[in-house]
């Protein structure tokens, strides 16, 4: 494999290890519907204001939300809404894994 190459497959992965966090997952479904603050999100999540601030921040530094700062608070959207497409993705792989468990225990596993 040659550096870009390298380069560019450890950049998705940068991206991917951003996602890879229940409460981050939720915030990027959140913020597919709407732009939210740190304090509606915090709400949500049901942590503290701390915790979903780092969170944002992870997700912030790898390109995935866009933050604005009005007044005493800061809004967040998603700077590339196709990220749910990967989200469908994610679902059809869910689904299949759930279809073969239901024909194991019908009896189809070898």
């Amino acid at each position: 494999m040659d550096k870009e190459r390298k380069a560019h497959l450890e950049a998705r992965a940068r991206v991917l290890k951003a996602m890879a966090h229940p409460s981050r997952l939720l915030i990027i479904e959140e913020l597919e519907k709407t732009e939210r603050c740190v304090c509606e999100l915090t709400e949500m999540i049901g942590a503290d204001i701390s915790t979903v601030s780092k969170h944002l921040s992870v997700l912030r530094q790898a390109g995935i939300v866009a933050d604005d700062k009005r007044g005493n608070q800061v809004y967040y959207r998603l700077r590339i809404p196709c990220m749910l497409k990967f989200f469908d993705c994610v679902e059809s792989v869910l689904e299949s894994q759930a279809g073969a468990r239901v024909a194991c225990l019908a009896g189809g596993c070898r």
